[in-house]
Order: structure tokens, then C-alpha cells, then sequence
């Protein structure tokens, strides 16, 4: 969420923003409203004054003993006015508040110009696509024939973009979670945490899913709880309402979980294999920081994201995503994608973004620059680390034999007891 001193002080530095974004009337409504507030806030202060002269008089007439009755009826008229004058205001701040909650971040000068993601800006290529002496087959061909992905069985028992994984498929989905969070833990300094799959609706507030995006979210009933559509919303709400002291940042989380998204409005996209699915595995980093170093500290986080791709000799990029293309609550984002053969394309498998205080405000986040001062907004940020079920088909793809085995990459072979290839 916006700064609401910052609309009102500097309106014309945020338009110039969001036009970014291709929002070129956003602050239209804004404007508006603000000026209500502001004739409301007028006028009712105008009529208190006229209410305390008129109570003023009333007792001077009252004690010269003379007959108030008129001017009790006016200044009851004019409470009556105020009052009403009250509830339109507070209507009013409500509305201001819904708008605000609704109005996307700000991007950060550094994010390209653009309206979609072709649009997008290529920063950084790792690794050679391999050039295979056969047609490499699709990973929903090569799993199914593996006997280590099941399509039909899951749709039979829950419905279409769900998936079964049965033996080494279960065995590779379990050895990359436990590959990346010993990566994270053990090497790149975050703290491992286990949260609960299910939130309620003030912790996905915090982090903007709600209520822009409700329709992607699975709710359960009865309890009013979501099913976490990634470990960004609850890992991020450790530290809601919470005033950080500024000797512990930047604090460093990272977390499994298993996702839920509903994916509204994308049927006809990537409905076959394990690309786009209702549930999927995900290994999540999460990083709080000063304002001054949380871009510092967006880089750092891509890099260690990163970092699984090449000790798994998986060709990739990074992508600077473009202000047309951002998601509602970055300020900026880096995908990286991962090269898939069968497609001959790179396709997303980590979004590292950059909140700003878009989030802290929400949540009620905040630190304290040195002791004794005033808190204000952290910034937080984070990162897919990788999304498994994507690893696991990058994997299956680029290190896929003629034969229709898979060679497992080195670094994974130790979760994997030691086994050097997939086969049937």
C-alpha cells in the first residue's frame, strides 16, 4: 500500500509512476475523493464554530433569562448537519482507504518501459541449451513413460491440473526440496521455517493478494481459512504488526511449502504437464531489509536463487521485468527462466521481486533506525527458490537420454541415494 501522504503531496510524481504501468488516470479517483474529504472536513469544522457561538449565546441568554428556544433549535439543526456531515466522511475515509488498497506499487526508475512481456529486458544468459542427436520429447511424454508422472489417475481422483508422481518421480520432487533448502540454509545464511499451509485473510491482505486477487485463492470452509497459494504470505507475516530494531536486519527466511492457486482466467494456457497445476511444490526465500540496502539485498536474493539452476547445470536467464508486466505489489521484479527443449523456449521458473514498503504497510512491519526513533516501514522482498515441480521438468527435459532415461545432474545425486539416471 501507497504512502497517503505522498498522493496528496506529490500527486503529479506518482502519476508520472504508474504511467509506467500504463495507468494513466489512476489518481483520478483519488483526486476526487480527496477533495470530498477535504470540502467534508471544511465544512463540518465551519458548522462546529457556528454550534460553539451559537451554544455560547444560548448562555448568555439563558443566564439574562431570556428565551432560547429558537436558537436551541437551530443549533440542534445544526448538530443535526454535523452529524450527517460525519457519516459522509466517514463513508468517505473508507472509500480512500479502498482505493488505496486496491492502487498498485510504484515501479522503481530502474524498471524498463513496456506494456507486456515482450516488453521485457534480457539482463543475464547462464549455461548452453543442449543440442540433442534426437527429437527431445515433452517431460508429460517422458514422465508418463517413465511410469513417474500420472496424469489420469489424478484427474480421476481430484480433477484436471492435479498430478500423480509415483516412485522415482516422488523420490526427485522430495531430493530437490530438501537440495534447495540445505542450499539456502546451509550456504546462503536463511533460516529455515516450516508454516502453516492454511492463512487467514488479514495475513494475505499483508502481503496484496487480497482483495485484488481473490479469485485466485482456494478459501476453505467452514473457518473463513486459504489455502497459502505461496509461503510468501505466511513466511512474510512472521513479523506483522511486529517494530524490528535495526541490529537485526536484514533477516533472511526460507520455507517449503506446497502451493494452491486457483488459476483463474488462464484456462487454455499450459494445460498439459506440470507447468501450470492447482498445487505444486515450492521452495520460497524471503528476505526484510532497510530501505537504503533492499535492492542490494533483490540482487543477493536472485543470485542465491540462481545458484540452484547452475549447481544443477540447468541453462537459464534473467529477465528484467518491464512496467506493463509487473505484478500488483513489486516495485521491481527479476524472472528467471529456465531453458526447456522440448518447448525450444525459456519459461519462468522464479519471479525475485522487490516490495518496497508496499507490503510493510499493509502488515504493520516496521523497524526503527536507531534506538529510540520513530519505526517506520521495512522493505521486503522475495523469491521463488525454485518452484520444484518446475525443476523437476527442466530436469527430465534437458538431461533426457534417446533411450527415454534421464541423467540425474551431480548435484542431486546424493538426495537421490546415490542413483545416476531414471529409467524404466
Amino acid at each position: 500500500m501507497l504512502d497517503l501522504t505522498l498522493l496528496r503531496e506529490r500527486p503529479d510524481e506518482v502519476a508520472q509512476a504508474l504511467r509506467k504501468r500504463g495507468l494513466t488516470s489512476a489518481l483520478d479517483e483519488f483526486a476526487a475523493l480527496d477533495t470530498k474529504r477535504r470540502a467534508l472536513i471544511t465544512e463540518t469544522e465551519s458548522l462546529k464554530r457556528q454550534r460553539n457561538e451559537s451554544s455560547k449565546k444560548i448562555g448568555e441568554i439563558m443566564k439574562a433569562k431570556g428565551d432560547a428556544t429558537s436558537l436551541r433549535e437551530e443549533t440542534k439543526a445544526l448538530g443535526d448537519k454535523i452529524a450527517a456531515l460525519e457519516a459522509d466522511l466517514a463513508t468517505t475515509d473508507t472509500e480512500v482507504q479502498r482505493y488505496l488498497e486496491r492502487l498498485p506499487n510504484l515501479p522503481h526508475e530502474s524498471v524498463p518501459e513496456g506494456t507486456s512481456a515482450d516488453d521485457n529486458v534480457v539482463v543475464r544468459t547462464w549455461g548452453t541449451p543442449r543440442t540433442f542427436a534426437f527429437d527431445p520429447q515433452a517431460h508429460w511424454d517422458l514422465g508418463v513413460a517413465l511410469g513417474i508422472l500420472d496424469f489420469e489417475r489424478a484427474a480421476r481422483m481430484t480433477g484436471a491440473r492435479f498430478a500423480l508422481l509415483t516412485g522415482d518421480g516422488a523420490r526427485l520432487e522430495r531430493a530437490l526440496i530438501n537440495f534447495m533448502l540445505d542450499l539456502h540454509g546451509k550456504e546462503h545464511g536463511y533460516t529455515e521455517v516450516l508454516p502453516p499451509f492454511l492463512v487467514n485473510a488479514t495475513s494475505l491482505f499483508g502481503t496484496g493478494q487480497l482483495p485484488k486477487f481473490e479469485e485466485d485463492l482456494f478459501k476453505v470452509e467452514p473457518g473463513g481459512y486459504y489455502l497459502v497459494p505461496t509461503a510468501e504470505v505466511p513466511v512474510t507475516n512472521i513479523h506483522a504488526t511486529e517494530i524490528l530494531e535495526n541490529d537485526r536486519l536484514p533477516i533472511a527466511y526460507c520455507a517449503y511449502t506446497p502451493c494452491f492457486r486457483s488459476e483463474a482466467g488462464s484456462y487454455g494456457k499450459d494445460v498439459r504437464g506440470l507447468i501450470r497445476q492447482h498445487q505444486f511444490d515450492k521452495v520460497e526465500l524471503v528476505r526484510f531489509s532497510r530501505p537504503s540496502e533492499s535492492y542490494e539485498q533483490l540482487e543477493r536474493l536472485t543470485r542465491d536463487a540462481e545458484e540452484v539452476l547452475k549447481r544443477l547445470e540447468l541453462p537459464y536467464r534473467v529477465v528484467a521485468l518491464c512496467g506493463g508486466d509487473l505484478g500488483n505489489a513489486s516495485a521491481k521484479t527479476y524472472d528467471i527462466e529456465v531453458w526447456l527443449p522440448s518447448q525450444n523456449v525459456y519459461r519462468e521458473i522464479s519471479s525475485c521481486s522487490n516490495f518496497e514498503a508496499y507490503q510493510a504497510r499493509r502488515a504493520g512491519i516496521r523497524y526503527r533506525a536507531k534506538e529510540g526513533g520513530k519505526p517506520e516501514p521495512i522493505h521486503t522482498l522475495n523469491g521463488s527458490g525454485l518452484a520444484v515441480g518446475r525443476t523437476l521438468v527442466a530436469i527430465l527435459e534437458n538431461f533426457q537420454e534417446q533411450d527415454g532415461s534421464v541423467t540425474l545432474p551431480a548435484a542431486i545425486r546424493p538426495y537421490m541415494g546415490g542413483r545416476e539416471r531414471i529409467s524404466r
